[in-house]
């Protein structure tokens, strides 16, 4: 499995989130229901109009782990959801195929997320890109690592740090002044 990283400099995350919107509604949602909610991208493929329509909370229980998830969408979310939602049914998945009423497959949405991040001049990038990069930014603002453990199910802080790429920054910052 190749190793995937967050999306850190927001410049380049707004020029994604720009080409993929111009490009397809549907892919422009895809990451910015990723990157703002760190959900797996098992997890968002299955959703369904009806798991946000007039929601507060996304509630699913995670394909990976079988627990339980209750995440909140946010009023900035809540805009980008129901502008996405306006004219889709309720049975119908959010990140449908174009080809057959089924969700996008994980490949398909590699392949959105992948294709789009190196136009953008990005590499490291996947699906599980979404997540961390939800973690990293979350991290970033709120430096609230217990709560970001507990959005991720991880086991320890140190897991959920290095997941999201800050072990290595802490350590790199550590060492860059260090000489003997």
């Amino acid at each position: 499995m190749n190793f995937v990283e967050p999306i850190r400099d927001m410049q380049k995350l707004d020029e994604l989130k720009s080409l993929l919107k111009k490009r397809s509604e549907r892919d422009y949602f895809l990451v910015v229901l990723g990157i703002n909610t760190g959900l797996r991208i098992s997890d968002l493929l299955r959703l369904k109009v009806s798991d946000v329509k007039g929601k507060s909370h996304i509630i699913l229980v995670e394909k990976k782990t079988g627990k339980r998830k209750r995440f909140l969408i946010n009023d900035s979310l809540r805009k980008e959801v129901d502008q996405y939602i306006d004219d889709k049914k309720g049975d119908e998945y959010l990140f449908v195929s174009t080809k057959r009423p089924q969700p996008i497959t994980r490949v398909r949405a590699y392949q959105i997320i992948n294709g789009a991040a190196k136009k953008i001049g990005l590499s490291e990038i996947g699906t599980h890109t979404l997540r961390k990069t939800f973690g990293y930014h979350f991290y970033q603002r709120t430096k609230d690592i217990a709560t970001l453990q507990m959005i991720f199910n991880h086991s320890h802080p140190s897991i959920t740090l290095r997941y999201i790429g800050i072990t290595q920054d802490l350590i790199d910052e550590a060492v860059d002044g260090f000489s003997l």
